[in-house]
């Protein structure tokens, strides 16, 4: 092996400069240590992961908003006593258990909306991912029965997005960051949004604890994310040098990178399974399994366009066998660049195709949110400059000229007076 002195057999193998086997195994280990502890890994891929997910929820309850009230609310078949006998049973978290009221209703789901659509911006997107959780698991386990597969996706990741550094690349935190290190007219002076945000919070955190509509470990972990909210943004008050702020740097680094790891685990886990159920199926095996669904009166919004494309049966074999070889492999080739991205733009593809022919657009989207995380870093920042340079063009028309606006770089503190966890 490379590393090693073949002209002779010492005691303890050593490389070509003296270094012994323990210290480069030592290296190895203090420089992945240094590494997801130095900085918060991925920032463009967590970007758009939180841009994809919350487009795709924001999008999905503007939609539903003329039929709320039967999807989630009072009107609807599954009813309030129902949804509150079932939370008894697995203890899970939604708002809307609260009271029945009809009010009450309007407004934690006019709340998830703007939610939604603050994450999507980056403003604040801390705070933003906790109420966005708060949307996401209210309304979804209020109506258990809603939903097309891409709502699982979503309820998970809205949970990770909490742990996640999202807003170090295209955020309005990532915008005001910069605008404060160019001290630009503006950025500076007292932050007064973060300290409202956190004691509005915590005087909704107190009234919930009082009142006994919360308990148990969701209540206590809303109270650990408000005190460590607050840890952050004193100690960056302090002094943003100190022991105490480069401590929350290292543990939010910790968290943001362990959660990443978990995001990329869940899509190769739904992958994998999605992939290794359809070979026991009989349809998958015989290559006919993508004619049925084309045919299904459900999942046909276009009728002619299922018959056009199901008509050629080499085909309609070609796609079935393609989707479960591509499902199937693509955890294997998660550590292989090149093969790793042609297998990602043909299950891009394939959603697009799901969203299209079958109708179930929320379901693709959700699903290519989740595949984002594995996109190359030169592909988006190379989009992320097409964005900055086709902006800076509007700008400059509407204002007669002006200077293209630079790529926006991860900041090390986009939101100092939001919660590190």
């Amino acid at each position: 092996m490379s590393g090693f002195q073949h002209d002779a057999a010492p005691e303890r193998p050593e490389n070509r400069t003296g270094e012994s086997l323990g210290q480069r195994v030592s290296r190895a280990l203090s420089g992945g240590v240094e590494r997801v502890t130095a900085s918060a890994l991925g920032p463009y891929q967590s970007a758009v992961v939180r841009i994809g997910f919350s487009a795709t929820w924001l999008l999905f309850l503007l939609r539903e908003f003329p039929h709320r009230q039967e999807m989630y609310g009072p009107d609807g078949p599954w009813s309030w006593g129902m949804a509150q006998q079932l939370i008894a049973d697995n203890g899970a978290f939604t708002a809307l258990m609260w009271s029945d009221g009809r009010v009450w209703f309007e407004f934690v789901y006019v709340a998830a909306v703007l939610a939604s659509a603050l994450l999507l911006l980056g403003w604040r997107t801390r705070t933003m991912s906790i109420l966005f959780m708060i949307g996401v698991l209210s309304l979804q386990n209020r109506s258990v029965f809603m939903g097309d597969g891409g709502d699982n996706v979503i309820h998970l990741m809205s949970i990770y997005l909490v742990f996640v550094r999202c807003g170090q690349v295209w955020s309005l935190d990532a915008r005001r960051a910069a605008r404060a290190r160019e001290g630009r007219s503006g950025a500076s002076g007292v932050d007064l949004a973060g300290p409202v945000l956190w004691w509005a919070i915590g005087l909704a955190l107190s009234t919930l604890t009082f009142t006994g509509k919360a308990s148990g470990g969701w209540l206590l972990l809303f109270w650990g994310l408000w005190i460590v909210h607050g840890l952050w943004w004193f100690a960056g008050r302090r002094s943003e040098d100190g022991e105490a702020r480069r401590l929350f740097d290292v543990v939010a680094n910790l968290a943001h990178n362990a959660a990443l790891l978990i995001i990329m685990v869940e899509a190769c886990l739904i992958y994998a399974t999605a992939g290794w159920y359809k070979i026991q199926g009989g349809r998958w095996q015989d290559g006919t399994a993508v004619y049925y669904p084309l045919h299904l009166d459900y999942f046909s919004p276009w009728p002619a366009l299922g018959d056009l494309l199901s008509a050629f049966g080499p085909m309609v074999m070609l796609v079935t066998y393609g989707t479960v070889i591509v499902q199937v492999a693509f955890p294997f080739t998660v550590f292989n660049r090149k093969v790793k991205n042609v297998l990602l733009v043909l299950m891009i593809t394939e959603h697009v195709f799901i969203a299209i022919v079958l109708g179930l657009p929320f379901f693709s989207l959700a699903m290519i949110a989740a595949d984002a995380v594995f996109l190359p870093t030169s592909f988006l920042r190379r989009v992320g400059g097409w964005a900055a340079r086709a902006r800076a063009r509007v700008a400059g028309g509407r204002a007669g000229g002006g200077a293209v606006v630079p790529e926006q770089r991860p900041a090390q503190d986009p939101e100092p007076s939001t919660v590190r966890t």
